[in-house]
Protein backbone atom coordinates (compact mmCIF):
# COMPACT_ATOMS: atom_id res chain seq x y z
CA UNK A 1 0.00 0.00 0.00
CA UNK A 2 2.79 2.02 0.73
CA UNK A 3 4.47 1.57 -2.42
CA UNK A 4 1.10 2.27 -4.61
CA UNK A 5 0.34 5.61 -2.46
CA UNK A 6 4.08 6.34 -3.50
CA UNK A 7 3.19 5.82 -7.13
CA UNK A 8 0.03 8.16 -6.79
CA UNK A 9 2.27 10.46 -5.13
CA UNK A 10 5.22 10.75 -7.89
CA UNK A 11 2.66 10.71 -10.85
CA UNK A 12 0.46 13.92 -9.18
CA UNK A 13 3.91 15.44 -8.61
CA UNK A 14 5.56 14.77 -12.29
CA UNK A 15 2.29 16.30 -14.34
CA UNK A 16 2.50 19.24 -12.11
CA UNK A 17 6.03 19.64 -13.71
CA UNK A 18 4.77 19.15 -17.06
CA UNK A 19 2.17 21.86 -16.59
CA UNK A 20 4.97 24.21 -15.39
CA UNK A 21 7.05 23.47 -18.20
CA UNK A 22 4.49 24.35 -20.77
CA UNK A 23 3.87 27.48 -19.13
CA UNK A 24 7.72 28.50 -19.13
CA UNK A 25 7.55 27.85 -22.91
CA UNK A 26 4.76 29.98 -23.70
CA UNK A 27 6.72 32.69 -21.59
CA UNK A 28 9.48 31.72 -23.11
CA UNK A 29 7.97 31.98 -26.33
CA UNK A 30 6.57 35.71 -26.00
CA UNK A 31 10.17 36.68 -24.00
CA UNK A 32 11.80 35.21 -27.42
CA UNK A 33 9.61 37.10 -29.72
CA UNK A 34 10.14 40.27 -27.98
CA UNK A 35 14.20 40.10 -27.94
CA UNK A 36 13.68 38.88 -31.59
CA UNK A 37 12.03 42.47 -32.29
CA UNK A 38 14.19 44.35 -29.89
CA UNK A 39 17.36 42.83 -31.62
CA UNK A 40 15.98 43.50 -34.96
CA UNK A 41 15.13 47.08 -34.30
CA UNK A 42 18.69 47.18 -32.79
CA UNK A 43 20.63 45.95 -35.89
CA UNK A 44 18.39 48.29 -37.67
CA UNK A 45 19.47 51.29 -35.70
CA UNK A 46 23.50 50.05 -35.98
CA UNK A 47 22.59 49.97 -39.91
CA UNK A 48 21.39 53.18 -39.71
CA UNK A 49 24.29 54.30 -38.17
CA UNK A 50 26.64 52.86 -40.14
CA UNK A 51 25.39 54.35 -42.92
CA UNK A 52 25.16 58.06 -41.15
CA UNK A 53 28.73 57.52 -40.52
CA UNK A 54 29.76 56.73 -43.88
CA UNK A 55 27.85 59.83 -45.27
CA UNK A 56 30.16 61.71 -42.20
CA UNK A 57 33.34 60.13 -43.46
CA UNK A 58 33.05 60.58 -46.96
CA UNK A 59 32.26 64.38 -46.44
CA UNK A 60 34.73 64.57 -44.30
CA UNK A 61 37.66 63.42 -46.55
CA UNK A 62 35.76 65.79 -48.93
CA UNK A 63 36.01 68.69 -46.67
CA UNK A 64 40.29 67.61 -46.17
CA UNK A 65 40.43 67.41 -49.79
CA UNK A 66 39.49 70.94 -50.42
CA UNK A 67 41.65 72.04 -47.50
CA UNK A 68 44.90 70.18 -48.44
CA UNK A 69 43.76 71.72 -52.10
CA UNK A 70 43.99 75.22 -50.57
CA UNK A 71 46.76 73.97 -48.37
CA UNK A 72 48.86 73.36 -52.04
CA UNK A 73 47.39 76.37 -53.82
CA UNK A 74 48.58 78.57 -50.84
CA UNK A 75 51.93 77.41 -50.25
CA UNK A 76 52.79 77.60 -54.48
CA UNK A 77 51.65 81.27 -54.17
CA UNK A 78 53.67 81.37 -51.28
CA UNK A 79 56.82 79.59 -53.21
CA UNK A 80 56.59 81.55 -56.02
CA UNK A 81 55.57 85.25 -53.69
CA UNK A 82 59.11 84.10 -52.01
CA UNK A 83 60.80 83.78 -55.63
CA UNK A 84 59.36 87.13 -57.00
CA UNK A 85 61.30 88.48 -53.69
CA UNK A 86 64.65 86.81 -54.27
CA UNK A 87 64.87 88.24 -58.17
CA UNK A 88 64.03 91.73 -57.05
CA UNK A 89 66.62 91.36 -54.58
CA UNK A 90 69.02 89.89 -57.01
CA UNK A 91 67.58 92.96 -59.44
CA UNK A 92 68.16 95.58 -56.83
CA UNK A 93 72.04 94.09 -56.16
CA UNK A 94 72.44 94.51 -60.02
CA UNK A 95 70.93 97.63 -59.75
CA UNK A 96 73.17 98.79 -56.92
CA UNK A 97 76.25 97.76 -57.88
CA UNK A 98 76.03 99.44 -61.85
CA UNK A 99 75.27 102.56 -59.91
CA UNK A 100 78.39 102.58 -58.17
CA UNK A 101 80.61 101.51 -61.22
CA UNK A 102 78.44 104.25 -62.90
CA UNK A 103 79.84 106.66 -59.86
CA UNK A 104 82.81 105.39 -60.35
CA UNK A 105 83.22 105.93 -63.76
CA UNK A 106 81.75 109.17 -63.07
CA UNK A 107 84.66 110.30 -60.70
CA UNK A 108 87.58 109.26 -62.63
CA UNK A 109 86.18 110.65 -65.98
CA UNK A 110 85.80 113.89 -63.56
CA UNK A 111 89.60 113.13 -62.34
CA UNK A 112 90.63 112.98 -65.52
CA UNK A 113 89.27 116.08 -66.89
CA UNK A 114 91.10 118.01 -63.67
CA UNK A 115 93.86 116.20 -64.45
CA UNK A 116 94.19 114.64 -61.14
CA UNK A 117 93.85 111.25 -61.25
CA UNK A 118 95.34 109.52 -58.11
CA UNK A 119 95.53 105.40 -57.50
CA UNK A 120 93.58 106.17 -53.85
CA UNK A 121 90.29 106.67 -55.42
CA UNK A 122 90.57 104.01 -57.84
CA UNK A 123 91.49 101.56 -55.23
CA UNK A 124 88.33 103.04 -52.90
CA UNK A 125 85.93 102.63 -56.12
CA UNK A 126 86.98 98.91 -56.86
CA UNK A 127 86.66 98.32 -52.99
CA UNK A 128 83.14 99.73 -53.14
CA UNK A 129 82.12 97.74 -56.08
CA UNK A 130 83.57 94.30 -54.40
CA UNK A 131 81.74 95.17 -51.04
CA UNK A 132 78.21 95.35 -52.58
CA UNK A 133 78.58 91.97 -54.53
CA UNK A 134 76.14 88.98 -53.82
CA UNK A 135 77.83 86.57 -51.38
CA UNK A 136 78.01 82.83 -53.42
CA UNK A 137 77.22 80.01 -50.98
CA UNK A 138 79.64 77.67 -50.46
CA UNK A 139 79.16 73.88 -52.22
CA UNK A 140 78.49 70.54 -50.37
CA UNK A 141 81.11 68.00 -52.32
CA UNK A 142 81.32 65.00 -50.12
CA UNK A 143 81.37 63.57 -46.34
CA UNK A 144 84.20 63.28 -43.99
CA UNK A 145 83.27 61.72 -40.79
CA UNK A 146 79.87 61.45 -41.12
CA UNK A 147 79.60 65.01 -41.79
CA UNK A 148 79.00 67.10 -44.85
CA UNK A 149 82.19 68.54 -46.59
CA UNK A 150 82.14 72.12 -48.41
CA UNK A 151 83.91 73.97 -50.83
CA UNK A 152 84.98 77.08 -50.61
CA UNK A 153 85.29 79.80 -53.30
CA UNK A 154 89.16 79.46 -53.43
CA UNK A 155 89.00 76.23 -53.24
CA UNK A 156 89.34 75.10 -49.21
CA UNK A 157 87.58 71.81 -48.11
CA UNK A 158 85.92 72.30 -44.68
CA UNK A 159 83.01 70.79 -42.39
CA UNK A 160 81.66 71.99 -39.75
CA UNK A 161 81.84 70.67 -36.32
CA UNK A 162 80.17 69.91 -33.35
CA UNK A 163 81.26 73.71 -32.02
CA UNK A 164 80.00 75.14 -35.06
CA UNK A 165 83.29 76.13 -36.26
CA UNK A 166 84.74 75.41 -39.97
CA UNK A 167 87.59 72.68 -39.52
CA UNK A 168 89.52 72.64 -42.62
CA UNK A 169 90.56 68.73 -44.26
CA UNK A 170 94.06 68.19 -45.74
CA UNK A 171 93.41 66.75 -49.16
Amino acid sequence: MKKLLMLCFMIVLSSNFYAQETTKTTKEKTETAAAKKKKAAAEKEATDAKKEAAKAKKAAKEASDASGKATTEAAKKKSDAAKAKREAKAESTKADVKKTEAKAADTKAKALKDGTATKKSTAKSLKETTEKAPKVADKVTGEYNGKKVYTGPKGGKYYINKNGNKTYIQD
